[in-house]
């Protein structure tokens, strides 16, 4: 997960795969829930959410459509890295009852 405080990433939280599959993720809801207190009670709010798919492209599958049904307003970064290329692929998506439409990456670090 990634915390947000006006606009711009602040902070990322790693959440386990507890399906332990290559194939599709399933994430503790406590531990979801307890992620997302820490944030807000550090200035941020919850702004994007991030995987990686490491068989198929960066485009979200009807798995992660489905999963973000619960998250409406939330950006979903997806971290394509198949086996073989030496460069990931970062892509972002929001997700509106059911819609995928790709938005612009902001990498400015300053």
């Amino acid at each position: 997960m990634v915390a947000v405080r006006d606009g711009r990433a602040v902070s990322v939280h790693e959440a386990e795969n507890v399906a332990h599959s290559p194939l599709r993720f399933e994430v503790d809801g406590l531990q979801v829930h307890r992620t997302i207190e820490a944030i807000e009670d550090a200035g941020g709010e919850l702004g994007a959410i991030y995987h990686s798919h490491t068989r198929s492209e960066p485009y979200p599958s009807q798995t992660d459509i489905n999963f973000a049904a619960g998250w409406p307003g939330v950006k979903w970064l997806i971290v394509g890295v198949r086996k073989g290329s030496p460069d990931a692929d970062i892509r972002c998506y929001r997700i509106d009852d059911g819609r995928v439409s790709e938005i612009e990456l902001n990498h400015d670090h300053g």
